[in-house]
């Protein structure tokens, strides 16, 4: 199993740097961030002093959209990186949440997402694409590679990254719903002729460390109010009783009320209390390090190639270390 570090991009950029450069040195070897324009500093601006500043550690957004820039901008983008360093980006891709939503937009459609992986991977891997009805290729790009890999929780999004994407990231870490989704994003992959096989798994969840689970269930709460913007989504399109989710994913957002961007991602955002205790201990790994690994050694079974940790709380430094002296070599 692969282990990522995920964080938002808060000034200052060189503290950024330095967590990635730890997580590296503590065995990570993707570095992700936080991808929303209004909300925190320029992710790709950063990318190049990371990928700088380490060796082998790839790079992405989690998740980046296709209506924050145009698609040639970013295929550019991954591709100048990729020729600067060699071939050590991801492209995680979305709908978008706050990155379209602060901005006073609507998250993108389904049809728009799926096309925009398909020429965002061409166009940064060299060939030819169709944007806006005109064919275009960037004439500079030699030898690049871009993997797309698309976040999903509902079951046509999880269809659409079977269908285009080469990997597949789920925001939470419950295993219930993780062999669910990735089931269906697997079936979808064998029903469009593709090797389910050949796409990777990412789980992405915040991971704190510690013998205090309530204050470990306080720093991390905050995930699930983020989850639940998603989820209430999925509620307004298939209905609060729904065979086409599952309720283990949406019962627990009846009491949400409304969500503020300013908090978004944030330890001390106001606007999950909604969120109880047993969704905490279901979507995020918490606990002494044992509990993780045997979380995660679950999760593997379960066909999941990548945990990416969300680290927005008070132990950062901590967590990666401790990742990387128990858990990360208990995985390898």
């Amino acid at each position: 199993m692969d282990f990522g570090l995920v964080l938002q991009t808060d000034p200052p950029a060189s503290q950024v740097v330095g967590l990635m450069r730890r997580a590296e040195r503590n065995g990570f070897r993707y570095g992700w961030t936080f991808d929303s324009a209004v909300l925190w500093q320029e992710p790709f601006v950063i990318y190049s002093q990371i990928l700088e500043h380490t060796t082998k550690l790839r790079v992405g957004p989690m998740v980046t959209n296709p209506g924050t820039r145009t698609w040639e901008v970013t295929a550019s983008i991954f591709a100048t990186l990729n020729d600067m360093f060699g071939n050590r980006t991801v492209c995680g891709i979305g709908r978008g949440d706050s990155a379209m939503r602060v901005a006073g937009r609507k998250p993108n459609t389904l049809a728009r997402l799926g096309e925009a992986i398909e020429v965002i991977r061409d166009l940064a891997e060299g060939r030819e694409a169709t944007v806006d009805g005109n064919p275009i290729r960037i004439p500079w790009v030699k030898n690049g590679r871009l993997p797309v890999w698309m976040a999903a929780y509902g079951p046509k999004a999880l269809a659409l990254a079977g269908q285009k994407a080469d990997g597949f990231i789920l925001q939470l870490a419950d295993p219930f719903l993780t062999e669910w989704m990735v089931k269906a994003v697997r079936k979808a992959a064998q029903d469009a002729g593709r090797d389910p096989d050949a796409l990777t798994i990412c789980v992405a969840a915040p991971a704190y460390v510690g013998d205090d689970p309530a204050h470990a269930r306080d720093q991390c709460r905050w995930f699930g109010g983020m989850v639940g913007n998603h989820v209430a989504d999925l509620v307004a399109r298939y209905g609060e009783h729904s065979d086409m989710v599952p309720e283990e994913l949406t019962a627990y957002i009846k009491d949400r009320h409304g969500y503020d961007y300013s908090h978004h991602g944030r330890a001390d955002n106001p606007d999950t209390a909604f969120v109880p205790d047993e969704i905490v201990d279901r979507f995020c790994l918490l606990g002494p390090a044992e509990a993780h690994i045997e979380k995660l050694r679950h999760l593997k079974d379960l066909g999941v190639d990548q945990f990416a940790v969300y680290a927005m709380h008070d132990d950062r430094e901590g967590t990666i270390d401790a990742y990387g002296s128990e858990v990360i070599p208990a995985l390898r």
